[in-house]
């Protein structure tokens, strides 16, 4: 089956339909055995076991990225190819990676307590991350201000194009600008300086949130779909009760 074929809703219902199973195993799994690996971990020399938090907090905000990239990558296959999914997969995408944005920073907050005695500081990561958050939500506000579902789904495709431009922001920022976060060390063009016993339970732990969103995004599109369907036939009802 050709990429493009998945375009076709009907495909998509089928092919989700015997992923999401897989998907769901899967992501138990995964999570189980990489917050094994975190439980067993060594502490950090600096930071003790408040460093383990970084198995939630580090995957939340890969995911926020690229969830953001996602709904930009939708965007462009909705105003430039028009494909019948690609809209979908935009909304179904913001509400997950709205939610993934909010724990990253809930988590962040959490760990920047302890360490840096304070929750919050207006840094360049953290202000550049809220703004990932923000734009979120100002995606699915647009989505509910606008009636017209096609031109919810063009406004809310240009805002997201517009708004990709705080991707490379957040992920820069540390080297970029003086922050209090610590540059990289993960993906880095030299190769991780993490030390491996802690880079593997990390490694899994985001390989297992990043099935998870993968699997509530997909559910999500699934959920729209039939919504969709259902607004069709109603609106088909009410246009033949009228004829």
């Amino acid at each position: 089956m050709a990429l493009l074929d998945l375009a076709n809703p009907v495909r998509f219902m089928t092919l989700s339909n015997r992923l999401l199973p897989i998907l769901a195993v899967a992501t138990v799994v995964v999570l189980a055995v990489g917050f094994f690996l975190a439980f067993r971990a060594p502490a950090d020399y600096q930071q003790g076991d408040t460093v383990k938090i970084m198995y939630i907090h580090v995957p939340f905000a890969w995911l926020s990225m690229f969830g953001y990239t996602l709904m930009a990558c939708s965007a462009i296959g909705l105003l430039v190819w028009r494909h019948p999914l690609a809209d979908v997969a935009h909304k179904a995408t913001a509400p997950v990676g709205a939610t993934f944005a909010t724990l990253c920073l809930i988590t962040g907050a959490l760990w920047g307590r302890p360490m840096w005695g304070t929750y919050w500081v207006w840094d360049a990561r953290l202000t550049s991350m809220l703004v990932l958050l923000l734009l979120y939500l100002g995606l699915m506000a647009l989505r509910a201000a606008i009636e017209d579902p096609n031109r919810a789904g063009r406004a809310a495709a240009v805002l997201t194009l517009v708004g990709f431009i705080n991707v490379p922001i957040v992920k820069f920022s540390v080297d970029w600008w003086n922050t209090l976060h610590q540059p990289a060390s993960v993906i880095r063009m030299d190769g991780p300086t993490i030390d491996p016993s802690l880079l593997w339970p990390l490694l899994t732990c985001a390989v297992g949130f990043s099935l998870l969103f993968i699997s509530l995004q997909m559910l999500g599109m699934r959920t729209e779909i039939l919504r969709r369907r259902v607004q069709s036939l109603e609106a088909r009802a009410a246009a033949e009760a009228t004829a």
